[in-house]
């Protein structure tokens, strides 16, 4: 059985999914794969684990930086996106990473070649928005490309971090990359 509830947060409305041990899912209010492979959720805000987000989402809203590794996270996915999401755990707050960066480093981990569409694809499919921070991958030419919550949330949440949003930009509407 899995369990939800949400957090009001300034991108917007936050839900929160747990096994009622672990986190889940983290999703943006319209995001993209919202809720994932979990299937029905059940509400249920008296989780000690949703106490625990929550306040991992104060402190990060209000400026500080904590680390992903403070949660018990658990996302679901084949080993190849936990591969992905373990990388995104290593961005920095305030950089940022590309998708071709990003598989050149799978691929030196793992020994063979890897595609970074399909690092985009694990990317994309990131249950646990926000505290593994998919937000931080861009266009391999510092484009604000491929975000499930949005692009713009996807900006507020870099100038949060500090990112120099002037060297990344918003391709304009069907401009290929």
């Amino acid at each position: 059985m899995y369990y939800a509830t949400t957090y009001r947060a300034p991108v917007g409305e936050l839900t929160l999914a747990s096994d009622g041990e672990n986190l889940l899912g983290l999703w943006m209010e319209g995001q993209k794969y919202f809720g994932g492979a979990l299937g029905e959720l059940y509400p249920r805000g008296d989780l000690a684990i949703f106490a625990q987000t929550n306040a991992w989402l104060d402190r990060y809203f209000a400026g500080e930086r904590p680390t992903p590794h403070e949660l018990p996270l658990a996302p679901v996915g084949t080993p190849f996106r936990q591969a992905v999401w373990t990388l995104l755990c290593e961005v920095p707050y305030g950089q940022v990473r590309s998708y071709g960066g990003l598989a050149n480093q799978l691929a030196e981990q793992q020994g063979g070649p890897m595609s970074s569409q399909a690092v985009g694809g694990a990317v994309g499919h990131n249950p646990i928005s926000i505290i593994i921070p998919c937000h931080r991958v861009v266009g391999s030419n510092g484009s604000l490309t491929g975000y499930a919550g949005g692009i713009e949330k996807k900006r507020q949440l870099l100038a949060h971090e500090g990112a120099d949003l002037g060297r990344l930009f918003v391709p304009k509407q069907g401009t290929a990359l």
